[in-house]
């Protein structure tokens, strides 16, 4: 399960990304269009900018921008920087490995053998869509253009 910061970033940047991208939009701005509490969402514009995906403007024609494409932001670069590992068990981490402690041997592991195909399926569906994906309806098997709030309640 994703956190809820983790919801309220993807639904940020797709406002970002839907938005003119020669205006900046202001913290209040996307705060209200996507329902996102205002200090909550400047904790996370600031993750999102220390980590190169979006920018900032000070002054009068202030606010925030995306500073990479939506096509090359994929939601499992985002819910990895915001949530941390993706892997459904410490065993399958790709970025936080840890053995199990209750383990004899991942090879002779059921469980691991499992979520290990469950873990592959998820890194590939979320690591190869993009916000703009979400934004265009483009992912596999979408038959009408996707909401991010629509994937994220789903």
């Amino acid at each position: 399960m994703i956190s809820q910061k983790a919801k309220y970033a993807l639904r940020a940047l797709a406002a970002l990304a839907q938005a003119d991208p020669d205006e900046p939009m202001l913290i209040s701005e996307i705060a209200v269009q996507q329902s996102i509490p205002k200090k909550f969402l400047e904790q996370i514009l600031l993750d999102l900018k220390r980590s190169g995906i979006v920018m900032s403007r000070r002054g009068k024609q202030g606010g925030y921008l995306l500073l990479k494409p939506a096509d090359a932001i994929s939601f499992g670069e985002v819910l990895r920087l915001v949530d941390g590992p993706i892997a459904p068990l410490p065993c399958l981490s790709q970025t936080a490995y840890r053995k199990c402690d209750d383990c004899d041997g991942e090879h002779l592991c059921e469980i691991r053998h499992v979520f290990a195909r469950v873990a592959d399926a998820t890194r590939d569906v979320l690591f190869n869509t993009t916000i703009a994906d979400a934004i265009e309806g483009a992912g596999e098997g979408t038959q009408k253009p996707v909401q991010v709030r629509e994937l994220l309640t789903a």
